[in-house]
């Protein structure tokens, strides 16, 4: 399928290939002293997919990680499933944090499809979400695989399998018909072929793409004529950005303040966002760290022609000291210059 050496990337003598070089997107200033920075690339990709912006190399692979799920969810409504409600679809596209109602949504999803979920192939995890991972602590409740954050996935994946007549033992081997879907379909939207398969954090096959293929990707949903499976997917997630991510997430409340936008994070400092009209943005941070996401993304955004005012909240992010606001974390002139 694949090379363990990712397009970009300089070959060390005797070792793994090296990390290729990436500009600064993102500085972390102290009390007026540059303490950290991040490096990564991004690209801004137009409604026709034709790269607008991009720093550093947005053709070389990366895991996209959940920024997957989108396109990925439009494997299962093309596959035959018909989940239940917009919710239904959206949590399927998403990465909850274990609140109540995500539990109950994705445990919906397996009753109608007549599924426990023990058939789960997520590992049982504590919620995400803190009062929510507090409150179980307390009351000594053991980890649960409805908790986990891939849980409307999994979910999803085991009733489209249903839907499909396909077994559902095996659905997360690469080999299974619905993983090759999954595969062919995310390829497809991409405009390039999947470039790795590896095993994700949720047990699940994870496909590499690029940056490029990535924005591209997540674009056409939201470019997709009304009642196509993409544009059900992203009408879905951008009507019910609570199931997309929780309480308080970036992602849900992105998706609240600018309309028609859709945002999907990826673990290890990816994200993806799309707009009808502009085009789309994909990110990846090579520390793979969360803190210079927001920023990078909302200037990317900003070049795409989201209007400034609207990301304000998301532009920088403060560095505390003591009781008191003694720097910021930003983008770098990379992308603001």
């Amino acid at each position: 399928m694949t090379s363990s050496t990712p397009p970009g990337a300089r070959d060390r003598p005797g070792g793994p290939p090296a990390w290729p070089d990436a500009p600064v997107l993102v500085e972390v200033v102290r009390s007026g002293f540059l303490e950290s920075v991040h490096r990564g690339a991004v690209v801004v990709v137009g409604p026709d997919g034709e790269v607008r912006w991009s720093a550093g190399d947005v053709t070389r692979t990366v895991l996209p990680r959940s920024a997957n799920k989108p396109v990925q969810a439009t494997t299962y409504l093309a596959s035959g499933w018909r989940p239940g409600s917009g919710e239904e679809l959206a949590i399927a596209a998403g990465s909850h944090v274990g609140e109540d109602g995500h539990r109950d949504r994705a445990a919906g999803i397996l009753a109608a499809a007549g599924l426990e979920p023990t058939a789960l192939g997520c590992p049982p995890a504590l919620p995400g979400h803190e009062p929510t991972r507090a409150a179980w602590l307390v009351a000594g409740r053991e980890p649960e695989r409805l908790a986990f954050n891939c849980s409307g996935k999994h979910a999803a994946m085991l009733a489209t399998c249903v839907a499909a007549g396909w077994p559902t033992e095996g659905y997360l081997d690469p080999q299974h018909p619905l993983q090759q879907a999954i595969e062919a379909r995310l390829a497809a939207a991409a405009g390039e072929p999947v470039a790795a398969v590896v095993v994700d954090g949720c047990g699940a096959p994870q496909h590499g793409l690029s940056l490029t293929g990535l924005a591209r990707g997540v674009g056409s949903l939201v470019a997709a004529p009304e009642g196509t499976p993409e544009r059900s997917v992203a009408d879905a997630m951008r009507a019910h950005p609570w199931y997309v991510a929780g309480t308080g997430r970036e992602d849900t409340d992105l998706m609240a303040a600018v309309p028609g936008l859709l945002v999907k994070g990826g673990a290890d400092g990816v994200h993806v966002a799309a707009l009808p009209g502009l085009g789309a943005v994909a990110l990846k941070l090579d520390d793979g760290g969360d803190r210079g996401r927001t920023p990078v993304l909302a200037a990317a955004l900003g070049r795409l022609g989201v209007d400034a005012g609207a990301l304000s909240r998301w532009a920088s992010t403060p560095v505390t000291g003591g009781d008191g606001v003694v720097g910021v974390v930003r983008p770098s002139a990379v992308l603001t210059g």
